[in-house]
């Protein structure tokens, strides 16, 4: 993974967002830096995401946190090859029930590989490849995500501390590297189905990710 250096936040928009979930703030976020590969080569970066936010997460209670790759094909196409839109639902409703809570919506498709491999990877895994090695045969790590921009915002937005909606436990990692306590870490679990069953259980067997029920 390529390493950021002088990262900056800017606060592109904010709007009322109202939704069946209940009514939020959305936020327009960008977070530019240079990143530097293997070989020395420095390149401007500018990654962006929304993030919605519904009642007073200042108040000094840990508001619930969802962080959430974009997932064109789940969010959008209703897939039942991965649990991502499940989860995204999952998130909302628990925050909407509460009304309190974030939702960091990150522009990481294919768990930062893009739309195109994250395609190009379907047709390895339709090859019998599980999704670890079929982002490896494309030459990338299993998960190329950077945690960079969601800890800026949070440290932006005066957060201390959350209670993260989650099963992977790096992301628990990276919002703590961040300086933000995890108060608690929630299970967001989806209902498995045939076709997301090799996905969930190679998180789980690969990747670390918990799959308790809450």
């Amino acid at each position: 993974m390529n390493s950021p250096n002088s990262f900056t936040l800017v606060q592109a928009a904010e709007a009322n967002f109202p939704t069946e979930y209940g009514l939020f703030r959305i936020f327009g976020f960008e977070g530019h830096f240079e990143s530097q590969n293997g070989e020395g080569e420095v390149s401007k970066v500018v990654e962006e995401a929304a993030v919605l936010a519904m009642g007073d997460v200042r108040n000094g209670q840990p508001p619930l946190l969802r962080i959430h790759s974009q997932c064109l094909t789940g969010d959008a196409f209703h897939s039942l090859r991965c649990d991502c839109r499940a989860q995204l639902e999952i998130a909302l409703r628990m925050i909407g029930a509460e009304g309190l809570g974030i939702i960091i919506y990150e522009l990481q498709e294919g768990r930062g590989i893009g739309l195109m491999n994250k395609l190009r990877a379907y047709e390895l895994q339709d090859r019998g490849a599980d999704t670890v090695e079929a982002n490896e045969q494309l030459g990338f790590e299993s998960d190329l995500r950077s945690y960079l921009l969601p800890g800026a915002i949070l440290r932006h937005l005066g957060i201390p501390a959350v209670r993260l909606l989650s099963n992977n436990p790096g992301k628990v990692k990276a919002v703590e590297d961040a300086g933000v306590v995890v108060a608690d870490r929630v299970p967001c679990v989806a209902e498995p189905v045939e076709s997301s069953e090799a996905y969930l259980r190679t998180k789980r067997e690969k990747m670390g990710h918990l799959f308790e029920a809450s």
